[in-house]
Formats: structure tokens, sequence, C-alpha cells
């Protein structure tokens, strides 16, 4: 056995061994070259890859131009497969199809007659069905191309000869853009309006420094061929400066009334290469997913005349809304991913609008450069010739001589060559087409072989008088062409020119209008779009958990019914708190540990009246073991943050100012609101201005009412303070609610007496009314106001006016409303006055709530056991402060009323408005932000 030493050994003879790394290395590299340069990605000069550059270049030699009759389209597809491309009919094919797509194409290099497929994504018929023809855009992506303009390869079988890139007279790459994934890269590049992009280049080449700015006010962005809305500009000026970005794209839509009473969504423009079946396939099926409500029927009623998508809605549907519902969860909206990379000179080069421009102006200087020797060579033969010529018609009788003279045509070239001619005549002609074949000699010049056989050629009917006249002049002609081709070769500016007039050409032929819009207006949409605005009740339980149903659920009943149910419970879990909000209201939460968290109404989990909802923790995981003790639903108007304050109260008695800018940027983890004494607790925050009053009720129905100035209640700068005392508790006793009322300068004496006429006026009103003689009420009022005899007119309107109504309400629930002029203004800090007396034949011993309200609206209260009863606050009497009330809410045995709010059916703006001037009912959801605990509870809600 022969023992093998050398490496050498173990391979055919010749031949080095090489690791499988190499190996893998080099052939894959050899791949990912072939597949990005000759299949993937495209020229940034032409825009084309090699199939489509294959196609219209066979397309152009077998005669298909746009001037001839349609050819099948399997014939060019025969031709290009045959030749060029030796990868598949299905693939040449597909290339052929796009490019006579006009859904796909900004500007056709294809006219196609027959079926090409559809924007609905159907397939186009089989290439025997379809006939096809050159284009007229592409005759100035191909035109010179016999002239030297570009370089040719040989083919995969070196049998013929194709073009290395097209000599194109306009940026093909800018107005149809590309899409393709090579090895390890992609490219994917938007189309442009035709117009923009010539003129863009034209603006290149007068100022080649010209900034990106000035640039896009010529080019604002891309333009697809299916139209579409462009929102906003960063997108596309990072794409133009770095090459890439995210260009969104939103389909155009219209709302229109299609017959009374209901609308309907009108789609007449989809974003770039979205399929309309598939997106019509999607939302209905986001439909039938109850995804997407409020639409009832969805039809194509697209024709010849256009695109036209119908989505009909439901009569109670927001159309706004549900069309942001569609953009967000359909392909009604996409974002197109630029990727501007392109061969340049043979490398793949990620380039910006700039860089693409300048390398395409490089490119066509090159082609006109090229071109214009290749002109003067030919234009310098035919001088050449043309010379010749001249000296034989000069010279006729003794030319004829000579060739009557030789015995064959190869002598008669020689006899002619041979001669010496007198070159008088020729001498300023060579020297005006700088002739280099022909050189004088004292005052001769010999013919050259090409001069030679011409004169052969030449035909007697060119020796009458009249040819040799056009002899000259055709020389002469020559002679001014040379001169402009060394023009153009020479100069720089010159070949500009010779660009800017064959930019200006071609866009005289493809130019289009716009057909994409781009909206400065229209940004990224927000979740808060897709949401259905409205009141929501926001329910939130001792437990924990919240939710928010929608307001139209309870319906309003009678003073002492028997109500429904709000919430289902979890064992002895109680609702300790509720109040009304907009559904696009922030709300901020106070913890008992004292941080602040904010959240939209939206966000909210949305659930039934008998869902026990969401677990807070869940929704604020920052809130760990502490619980929320207070809720305030802030002015929609953000604007009005800036001149509110914040007032807080703690169940000990303590109030604290702020202003409500602090709590502006509050982050996910939530911001320090109040600092708390040990086993004090947060029982309300509500919005305020200075000069308003402070409110505070407690449940051993006390109560207080103190001026907002920095004299009472400063405004604390920071957040870290437990703030200073409201009321002064006695044993056992804790705050329960906040209010803040609007100041009224009034006497003592005169609200005891404002209240005694409003008194005698309500009961001359209760009085005409129970006899059915509303017409004596009028007069009422006047007698009412003729007894009392304190105030004057005037004054008692004035104050009726401003007045502001206090609704009290128990445990046992029984309520009654009271002036708020029997309320009259302390100093802060003291015992306070008594707020409701209760009766010993009734139910209850504490109060659950005090708040604001007025005449229209309604409240709601709820029991321990969860059931609620919504009524109007009109059918509660006013009585004074000390009464006991009357009945509210029917209640089972061992049953309680655990909280009370208002209930506001009106616009985020209203609710602003009654925060600011805190005389509204909107306002009451601030000063219900304050808990209620469960009856017999004198702890806090956290506790």
């Amino acid at each position: 056995m022969t023992e093998l030493n050398e490496p050498t050994d173990l391979v055919p003879s010749g031949r080095l061994p090489v690791t499988i790394e190499e190996e893998m290395r080099s052939s894959y590299l050899a791949y990912a070259m072939s597949v990005i340069v000759s299949r993937a990605l495209p020229d940034v000069r032409d825009g084309l890859k090699p199939v489509h550059r294959r196609i219209l270049y066979a397309m152009r030699e077998s005669g298909f131009t746009a001037d001839k009759p349609y050819r099948k389209s399997a014939r060019a597809v025969g031709d290009v497969m045959g030749k060029y491309h030796p990868h598949g009919d299905s693939s040449i094919y597909d290339a052929m199809v796009r490019m006579a797509q006009s859904w796909s194409m900004r500007v056709k290099l294809i006219d196609g007659q027959g079926n090409f497929g559809s924007v609905d994504g159907d397939s186009p018929a089989a290439m025997r069905y379809t006939e096809a023809r050159l284009a007229k855009a592409s005759s100035f992506l191909l035109d010179d191309i016999d002239r030297g303009t570009v370089d040719f390869q040989p083919n995969y079988d070196e049998s013929e000869y194709e073009p290395g890139v097209l000599p194109a007279t306009f940026p093909n790459l800018l107005v149809n853009g590309a899409s393709g994934i090579a090895v390890g890269m992609a490219t994917n590049i938007p189309t442009h309006n035709p117009t923009e992009v010539i003129d863009a280049t034209l603006a290149v080449i007068a100022n080649p420094a010209i900034e990106l700015d000035e640039l896009m006010q010529v080019i604002p962005g891309p333009d697809f061929p299916t139209g579409g809305i462009i929102m906003g500009r960063s997108g596309i000026r990072k794409a133009f400066e770095t090459g890439r970005g995210s260009v969104p794209v939103r389909a155009r839509a219209e709302i229109e009334e299609i017959r009374k009473d209901r609308q309907a969504i009108v789609i007449t423009e989809i974003p770039y290469q979205v399929n309309k079946a598939t997106l019509q396939e999607k939302i209905a099926d986001l439909v039938r997913a109850k995804e997407i409500e409020g639409i009832s029927d969805i039809r194509d009623e697209s024709d010849r005349s256009g695109m036209r998508v119908v989505i009909e809605l439901k009569r109670d549907a927001t159309p706004d809304v549900v069309l942001n519902q569609l953009y967000r969860f359909t392909q009604l909206q996409t974002s197109f991913s630029v990727n501007m990379l392109a061969l340049d000179e043979g490398k793949p080069r990620t380039m910006g609008l700039k860089d693409v421009l300048e390398a395409f102006i490089r490119f066509r200087e090159d082609v006109i450069l090229r071109r214009a020797r290749f002109d003067l060579d030919k234009v310098r033969d035919r001088g050449h010739l043309l010379v010749g010529l001249v000296l034989a018609v000069a010279n006729i009788d003794e030319v004829i001589a000579l060739i009557r003279s030789a015995p064959d045509a190869a002598t008669a070239r020689a006899s002619l060559m041979a001669r010496e001619w007198d070159a008088g005549e020729v001498v300023p002609l060579l020297e005006l087409i700088h002739d280099e074949g022909n050189v004088v000699i004292d005052g001769k010049v010999r013919l050259t072989e090409a001069q030679a056989r011409g004169i052969l050629e030449l035909r007697l009917q060119r020796l009458t008088g009249l040819e040799r006249d056009k002899i000259q002049g055709e020389l002469g002609e020559v002679a001014v062409k040379i001169e402009d081709l060394l023009d153009i070769i020479g100069s720089h500016p010159r070949r500009m020119d010779v660009m800017r007039n064959e930019l200006m050409a071609a866009r005289a032929e493809i130019a289009t209008p716009r057909m994409s819009e781009i909206s400065d207006a229209l940004g990224d949409q927000s979740d808060e779009s897709l949401i259905e605005p409205g009141q929501m009740v926001v329910t939130i339980t001792r437990d924990g958990f919240i939710k928010r149903t929608p307001l139209e659920m309870f319906r309003s009943q009678n003073r002492g019914g028997r109500g429904r149910t709000a919430a289902g419970r979890r064992g002895d879990d109680v609702i300790v708190r509720s109040f009304n909000a907009h559904t696009h209201q922030w709300v901020l939460f106070f913890s008992s540990g004292g941080k602040a968290y904010r959240m939209k109404v939206w966000h909210l989990p949305e659930a039934s009246p008998t869902s026990k909802g969401r677990a807070l923790v869940n929704l604020l995981p920052e809130l760990g073991s502490d619980a929320i003790t207070a809720v305030l639903p802030l002015p929609q108007d953000e604007e009005l943050w800036d001149d509110l304050h914040l007032v807080f109260a703690t169940a000990s008695g303590n109030v604290r100012r702020n202003r409500l800018s602090d709590f502006r940027n509050i982050r996910a983890s939530g911001l320090i609101a109040m600092k708390l004494d040990e086993g004090d607790s947060l029982i309300g925050v509500a919005t305020c201005r200075e000069g308003q009053d402070v409110f505070l009720a407690t449940r051993k129905a006390r109560c207080i009412r103190f001026h907002i100035t920095d004299e009472v209640l400063r405004v604390f700068a920071g957040r870290g303070s437990s703030g200073v005392r409201g009321i002064k508790l006695a044993e056992g006793d804790e705050v329960i609610s906040l209010c803040v009322l609007n100041h009224v300068d009034a006497s003592v004496e005169e609200r005891a007496a404002y209240l005694r006429m409003a008194n005698a006026k309500r009961r001359a009103e209760n009085a005409a009314l129970a006899e059915g003689a509303e017409e004596d009420v009028a007069s009422a009022d006047d007698e009412a106001v003729e007894v009392t005899g304190d105030l004057t007119p005037e004054r008692f309107e004035e104050l009726e006016a401003q007045e502001e109504v206090l609704l009290t309400v128990t445990d046992g629930g029984f309520g009654r409303r009271s002036s708020a002029y029997d309320y009259r203004v302390s100093g802060r800090g003291g015992l306070g006055i008594t707020n409701m007396t209760f009766s010993a034949t009734r139910r209850g011993t504490e109060v659950v709530g005090t708040l604001p309200t007025l005449p229209g609206t309604d409240v709601m209260l709820v029991t321990d056991t969860g059931r609620l009863i919504r009524l109007p606050v009109s059918q509660v009497r006013i009585m004074a402060r000390q009464a006991a009330g009357v009945t509210l809410f029917r209640l089972n045995d061992h049953e309680t009323v655990i909280c009370v709010f208002p209930v506001v059916e009106d616009d985020g703006e209203t609710g602003d408005e009654a925060v600011v001037d805190g005389a509204d009912v909107n306002a009451a959801p601030e000063a219900q932000a304050a808990p209620t605990h469960e009856a017999g509870d004198s702890s806090s809600v956290g506790e």
C-alpha cells in the first residue's frame, strides 16, 4: 500500500485542494453578485432590471414599436427567451405584464391589448391570448441605442449582443420605481410624477449645488399610479435625504349620504400595491369578527370610469370613527417603506433623491458625448466621400477617360488613387470638414480608396449641373454639422443644453397630472381616533375593579323607583365610586399612597352593567398594594389646564392647592401627588380657580365652606406636603365629599332674605301647579317678591341667576336639595355647620355624598348590593339644609346607598366649561372624585 504524503496526491493532476470554507465563500459570493447585478436590482441609469431591459430591446429589434400593429405576446416572450433571457417564459411574461399595467407603472412602457390582470389581483390571460407592442414612452428609453451611446455585451450563449443599459432620456428609476429582493439586500423605490421628475432634473442641471429643500419644492414626494393621500412630509424628506424612509399612504374616501338618514364611506383611490378584492375581504372579516362595528354592507361599484367601493353604514354609526377604524385595521392605510437601492457603476448603492438625479445626469451626459462622437465619425466619413465627388466632378473628363481605359474596376480604382489631382477647389473644404484622409502636397492631392470607390459608384445623373450644386450644398451642411458636433464634444455647457432640450421634449410627451395628494394636515392617527365618542359611566369597586359602560344603557326612572343592577359583584365586593365622563377625557387616578396616575377614559375596559370589570392593578402595574382613593376627570381642552388649580382633600380634613399644570406630564410609573399622614387617605380632588369656594362634607353630617384665596388657601409650590387643615373633625368623623362652588358677594342678611323669598316663590309655584293653574305662576312670582320686601326685584334676580343647589344623600336612600346660600362662608379649619338632620324614624345615620346639581339633570345612586337608580334632580325638593329629605331610593333590607354621582349627557366642551365655571352640573364629576365608603365603615377605602 502506497502512503500518501503530499496533499497533491488527493486531487487530479494540476489542481490544488481548497478548504470547504473557501469554496463556500467564493461560490456564494459569485451567486450573490449574479443575483444582485443580473436579476434583482435596477440600474440607476435607465431604472430597469435586466429582464425589463431585454424585453424592451427585443421588441424594438423585432419591430413591435408604438407605430406598428399589436403582436402576440407569446412571440415577444419567445424572442426574449431565445436570444437574451434564459430564465423561463413565465418570468418574462410576468415582467411584460407589469410594464403594461396602469396601476403598477406610473408611465406604461408596454402597450397591451387583452386581459393583463386587474387591481383586484386577477391573473392576466395566457400570453397566447394577449397582444402587445412598445408604448410611446419606451422610445425615450431606446432612442439612439444604435448610435454608439451604450456598451453592448454578449448574451448568455454569446450568439447575440445585448445592451448593458438603455440610453434613457428621462430618469425612469424615479418615474416608475422598482422593487426587488436580492441576496442580503432589497430595493423598494416608489413611483414619482414624470413632470416633476423631469423638472427636478432640469433644476439640478441649472444649479448643481441645489439644496434638498429647494428640490422638494419641485418634486414634493412620490406619486403613485393608484393615487391615494400621502400623510405628512417627514417620511418623504428622510427618504429623499438618506434613501430610506417610511411614507404613510391613505386611501381617498368620502362620506356620502346614499339615502335618507343612511350614510356610506365611498373609496375612490387605494394605496399603491394594495389588492382591492383582498381589501374588501379583510373588511368583511373584521365586520364578522365584530372588530369593526357600524358597517351594514360592502359592494364594489368600480367600472371603466374609475374605482368606487361603497361601504354602507348603519344608522347609529359614526362615519369618522368607522373610517378611522378602517384606516387602522385594514390596508386602506399602509406605509410604503422606501429603500432606494440601485446599481451605480455596477455596485449596489443606497441613494437619496439628489444622488439619483446626479447619477442620471452623469450617465446622460456620457450618452450625449458618445452619440456626438459617433455622429462625428459618420459625418466626417460622408464629408470625405463628398470631397472625392467634388474632385471627380471638377475633373470629369479625365476621370471618365481613366475609367474607360481600365480593364476592370480594380484597375480603375488603382488608377484613380495613383493620379494626383489639383486640390485648388477642395483645400478650403478639407479644412472645413477637418478631413485627415487627404494630404495636400504642393497643391496636389490623391484620392483614398473610399473616395475612389465612391467615384466608381457615382451615377451619371449626378453629373448634371443641378446635382453638382447639391453635392456642394451637402458638403457645406456637413461642415456645419461637424462644427456643431465638435462644439458638443468639447463643451460641457453645450452638452447640458442638449440634455435640457431632450428632457423638455420627453416631458411634453409623457407629462401627466399628479395623482397622489400630499397632505400636511393628516398625521399618524392615534388610537383615540378609533374610539366612538360618547358619555360613559365609570364604576370602581372596593376590591379595585374598574369598567366603563355607555350612559345610554341606564334609562331614567322616577324618584322612589327600584333601579337596576349596575355591576356584578364578587363575594362581598361593593361599588365605592362612580362618575360620568367623555370617552376622550383624561382621568387622574390618585392612590392611597399619594401618587397620581393618568389615563384616557376610552382606555378603561368597556363592560356591561352586570360585569365586574377589570382589576385596576392590571391597568396600572405600578399601583402595587395601594388602592385608588380619588378619581378626577379633567377638561378635554388642555389649554384650560394652565388657568386651573387642583384642590386636594383628605379623610382627616386636610386640604391643599396646586396648579393643574404640575400634573401635565405623568409617567407610567405614576407621580407623587400629596404627602399623607399615617392612617390618612385622599378622599377627593377637584379643579378650581382663585376666588371660588371649597366645600367639605363629612360622614356625620357636618360641612364647611371657605373662600379660595392666597390668604386662606395658598398655592403650594411642591407636591410633597400634607397640606393644611380644612375642617376640624369630631371623634369618629371623616370627610367624604369635596365640592368647588362659585363665590357670590352677598351679605348674611341678603342671603337670608333671598332664601325666604325663594322659598315663598317655590311654595307659590307648587301651589299653582297643584291646582292646575300654570298661568298663575308668573303672578305668584310677583306676589312672593312683594310679600318679602327684603330685596329689590333686581337684586333677587341677580342672586337667583348665581344660585347653586346642593344635593345631599344619606345611606338610607333619603336626600334633599338645598341652596348653596344656606351654607355660609366661614374661615378654614373650623368645626363647620350642620349639613343634614337625621330622623329617628328613617333608615340611615350617615351622609354618603353632597354635590352640586342643576335643574334638568339626573343623578345616579348605587347601593352596596350593586343596584343603581337614575332619577331627575327636579323630583327632589329644595329644602333647608337641616331637613331630613325625601325618599330617593327604595332599599331592600340590610341594603345601603354607598355612592351618588351626577349624570351628564353633553359633549366634551360643555364639560370643560363646567369645570371652569364651577356652576354647571358637569362640574360634579370632579366633585364626585371623592370616594364614598361602605356603610358603617369609617376607614378609608384603601384600607
